[in-house]
């Protein structure tokens, strides 16, 4: 098991329909109810995150009510923050593999996506990664669809600084501190 910290950035390049382009994950850090509501407590960091997301990855766990209960608040505070957006969605059922200790129906996933105006897939990402990447090449797809819309007009978030990757922000702050140091070492001579 690899543990990753919450809030990381990851990016990638990779070809959809013969355009290269560069991806953005931000792997939010866990948002619950707010004792028993149907309310989210939610970290500052995640409403950053969705201020310049183009697209949305809603994960929940089959085997979890509580976490596929999250995920109508979440999209209704999502809406708070981008009220008239028609930004992509996907709703991913995680633990497909664990049928047998199953609390959320596939039917419960596809009306939930649905209501919410997005696709759905259950994916098992320990035994079938592929599945999780051919669901995020959709949604990609459907990102890169509607900016092309935009007919060159920037929908509201597109010209937003994007968070820069925390490994980046340690190389500079190395970069830095190797360059200071050089610099009062010469100094000093």
């Amino acid at each position: 098991d690899f543990t990753f910290p919450p809030g990381a950035l990851y990016s990638r390049k990779f070809t959809i329909d013969g355009e290269q382009i560069s991806l953005q994950v931000q792997d939010t850090p866990f948002v619950s109810l707010e004792d028993d509501t149907d309310s989210i407590c939610c970290q500052e960091q995640i409403n950053r995150s969705i201020y310049w997301a183009d697209g949305f990855v809603f994960v929940y766990s089959i085997t979890d009510y509580e976490s596929y209960r999250v995920i109508r608040p979440l999209h209704q505070h999502i809406r708070k923050i981008h009220p008239n957006a028609n930004i992509p969605l996907l709703l991913m059922a995680n633990k497909g593999d664990l049928l047998r200790a199953r609390q959320v129906s596939s039917k419960e996933g596809l009306q939930l996506a649905t209501e919410l105006g997005g696709t759905y897939c259950e994916v098992s990402a320990r035994e079938n990664c592929e599945g999780v990447h051919e669901a995020f090449q959709q949604l990609c797809q459907e990102v890169s669809r509607m900016i092309g819309s935009c007919n060159g007009e920037k929908r509201r978030g597109l010209h937003l600084v994007r968070p820069k990757s925390p490994n980046m922000q340690d190389l500079k702050r190395r970069l830095k501190q190797a360059l200071t140091s050089k610099g009062k070492s010469a100094t000093t001579l």
